[in-house]
């Protein structure tokens, strides 16, 4: 059975292949600069990518949240650690950001059972 977590990662590599395949040279210098700005620099990535989680859930992308909660799984973070920056987010964005917040907890969910 596809969990939506498949359906997503699957949509997610096939469009950008699509987009990129598109040879627009300002959409690949943007794509470029988005994975670069994740590489370990003055802050190792692993914590770009929380701090990317949390600027996710603020923003209400749950497409970027499933997307960074992926990424700080494979990185090592624990539930716990991952729900205290999901409380970072929730005090930054209010209680808007509850339905994304309940959406992380589902993904960060189906990450760790298949991971099992």
């Amino acid at each position: 059975m596809t969990s939506r977590l498949d359906e997503f990662r699957a949509r997610r590599e096939r469009m950008n292949k699509k987009i990129l395949d598109g040879d627009h040279m300002g959409i690949k210098r943007f794509f470029r600069l988005d994975t670069a700005a994740y590489e370990d620099g003055a802050l190792p990535g692993r914590t770009k990518e929380l701090l990317g989680l949390v600027a996710s859930a603020v923003l209400r992308c749950n497409d970027c949240v499933d997307y960074h909660l992926i990424e700080c799984a494979e990185a090592g973070y624990t539930d716990a650690e991952i729900h205290d920056a999901l409380n970072v987010a929730l005090i930054v964005g209010g209680s808007i950001v509850i339905p994304h917040l309940r959406h992380a907890y589902e993904t960060l969910e189906m990450l760790r059972s298949k991971s099992e």
